[in-house]
């Protein structure tokens, strides 16, 4: 058996038993969305039992995008995430100016090189390149073209965008990214997850790294 391990983040989370579940299912990280304009979005009192609800050894992943400075401050020290995501037009600078870690997310639907994209952010600890285009929240279920994957990267991407339990290996050998990020994929209503789809796309990735 392979000692691969892809880390699974399952994003846009709105309900306590869809993060339970995903706890139960061993995933890596769990995002809440801060997004204003996502019909997953979150206000901070809504957040906060989901958060409870996360052991220490799941990462909790704040999504936020072009939020002001006081709205990002008192998620960070209200819910206490592991990482901030941004998703939005925020500069290197303010993205790290929050005492964290912090992920950039990167539009792929637009085309554009994403490894000048990711030159612009050298204090990330790492990127979602998602299928989305440019000032777009995420979470659309668009998938872009896993082959202008970028290479040679040092820091950890993830891979977002159209991903299910009936892609993600597919991607996973394609582009061979350090984690994958779904949303929409797992979903019946946006923000309601699927608790089939949840094992289905979980099961996918692990037979696939104890494949590889």
């Amino acid at each position: 058996m392979s000692g691969a391990h892809t880390r699974i983040k399952l994003c846009g989370m709105t309900r306590a038993e869809d993060v339970e579940l995903a706890v139960a299912l061993g995933v890596d990280y769990i995002g809440l969305v801060f997004a204003g304009g996502s019909p997953r979005h979150l206000a901070l009192a809504q957040a906060q039992p989901l958060r409870a609800l996360v052991p220490a050894s799941v990462g909790v992943v704040a999504l936020v995008m072009d939020a002001p400075r006081a709205e990002v401050e008192a998620i960070a020290s209200t819910l206490r995430p592991d990482c901030l995501q941004f998703h939005g037009s925020e500069e290197d600078r303010f993205c790290a100016s929050f005492g964290m870690p912090y992920w950039k997310a990167i539009a792929m639907g637009d085309g554009a090189d994403p490894a000048l994209a990711m030159a612009r952010f050298p204090s990330a600890r790492g990127f979602v390149l998602d299928g989305h285009g440019a000032g777009e929240a995420g979470g659309s279920g668009r998938s872009f073209d896993w082959t202008r994957w970028p290479r040679d990267q040092h820091r950890p991407v993830l891979l977002a965008g159209g991903l299910s339990a009936q892609n993600v290996a597919l991607a996973l050998r394609t582009a061979r990214p350090w984690g994958v990020d779904v949303s929409s994929g797992i979903e019946q209503a946006p923000g309601a997850k699927d608790a089939a789809h949840m094992r289905a796309f979980v099961a996918a990735v692990r037979a696939h790294d104890a494949a590889s």
